[in-house]
């Protein structure tokens, strides 16, 4: 495929709000495009993404994490809220992160999201989170897009915020 081939079936999958369907280009997104046509890729992606939040919002109901379209689109929202954090925006990754883990219908992601959202709400930075709480290994054995296995120090850090939220 050339850049063009791929910039029109770009095109096609955001006219068809398919989120999907552009991460099945990522691959080639990143060997044919520039930084800044690469920076575009994902800004479609998000504004979709953040486009069937919306509408998952106003329609209240759930991600299905068996469908397609919001698999992908838990995974820009998650990827975008990991962005805040990196950048050390913690009170907005916060926010992503909580709103995340009551979106979908999946347990071990809002479970995940939850102790993401606790850790970036008591101002841990993403490093030590990912060196401290996150168990990368396992996560990565799992195959899951999210950082879903912890250490033990995870339970203390549930167990600190529900102390300090009941009193």
């Amino acid at each position: 495929m050339n850049k063009e081939e791929l910039k029109q079936k770009v095109l096609e999958a955001h006219k068809e709000t398919d989120v999907a369907g552009l991460y099945i280009l990522e691959k080639d997104a990143h060997e044919l495009f520039d930084e800044e046509t690469l920076h575009g890729f994902y800004t479609n992606i998000l504004d979709l993404a953040l486009e069937n939040l919306t509408q998952t919002l106003e329609a209240h109901k759930h991600m299905d994490m068996s469908d397609v379209q919001d698999f992908a689109t838990t995974r820009a929202l998650y990827e975008y809220a990991i962005e805040h954090y990196s950048a050390g925006d913690a009170k907005d990754a916060a926010a992503l992160f909580e709103v995340l883990a009551g979106l979908t219908n999946d347990e071990a992601f809002s479970s995940a999201l939850k102790l993401h959202w606790i850790a970036s709400r008591e101002g841990i930075s993403l490093e030590d989170f990912i060196e401290n709480i996150a168990d990368i290994e396992t996560t990565q054995m799992a195959g899951t897009f999210y950082i879903s296995s912890f250490t033990k120090k995870a339970q203390d850090l549930l167990e600190t915020s529900k102390i300090a939220e009941e009193s």
